[in-house]
């Protein structure tokens, strides 16, 4: 009897762990996108208090481009939490 018991634990063991892991890696794609979409609306915001005050034209640009590359980021990341295997 403990002749079978042992290689089936071991078994159930790895596909449970592969299982585990794949939960886990998709967590933290979806919490770092979701991290970057919240660095993106204050990037936003900002961009958007600052075209109302007119600022140099150089820091509006860079607000601008700080949230256009968070929106991206958070788009690659929700997109690589689809993609885990």
């Amino acid at each position: 009897m403990a002749e079978g018991f042992y290689p089936t634990l071991w078994s159930s063991t790895k596909i449970t762990l592969r299982v585990v892991s794949r939960a886990i890696r998709q967590l933290f794609h979806e919490t770092t996108g979701a991290i970057f979409a919240l660095f993106a609306l204050y990037g936003g915001i900002s961009a958007w208090r600052q075209w109302h005050t007119r600022p140099a034209a150089w820091l509006l640009g860079f607000t601008i481009v700080y949230a256009v590359t968070m929106v991206c980021f958070a788009f690659t990341s929700f997109r690589r939490a689809r993609r885990v295997r």
